[in-house]
């Protein structure tokens, strides 16, 4: 009955933004600008997900979030699977999209392995190797 369809980020700098998510094989499919050029609305999409953009004339930049405090409540991040987490690394850093001291590939507590980098506006963006199994129900962990 229900499938995931989008996720929306307000971002500072749409063309910006655009050129970080294409990176992700992420393209514009529809763009859309409200007649007094207030509101920009861009659609990315990469097989079945799409990433809607909302970019506001008057939007303030904000600094980069220092930290991903899951503790707060909010949404977090969201994530793209790779099959090679280190090869996933190696073409992060030969996209310039961050540098080599700021990813930390870890572990995780539910099994996968992952590490973090931001897009142009500080947003949180996972990049995980998953090679968990679910076919035989719920797994319950410690």
């Amino acid at each position: 009955m229900f499938s995931f369809h989008h996720v929306a980020l307000t971002v500072f700098d749409v063309e910006a933004s655009i050129k970080f998510y294409a990176v992700f094989g992420l393209k514009p499919v529809l763009k859309w600008h409200s007649d007094n050029k207030d509101l920009a609305i861009i659609h990315l999409k990469s097989d079945e997900l799409f990433l809607e953009l909302f970019c506001y004339s008057k939007n303030k930049k904000v600094l980069s979030q220092s930290e991903n405090d899951l503790a707060q409540l909010g949404i977090k991040h969201f994530a793209f699977k790779v099959e090679s987490i280190e090869a996933a690394k190696k073409f992060i850093l030969a996209a310039g999209l961050a540098k080599k001291e700021n990813i930390e590939v870890k572990q995780g507590r539910t099994g996968i392995v992952y590490f973090f980098i931001n897009d142009p506006d500080g947003n949180w963006i996972e990049i995980v190797e998953d090679k968990r199994s679910f076919t035989n129900g719920l797994k319950s962990l410690g």
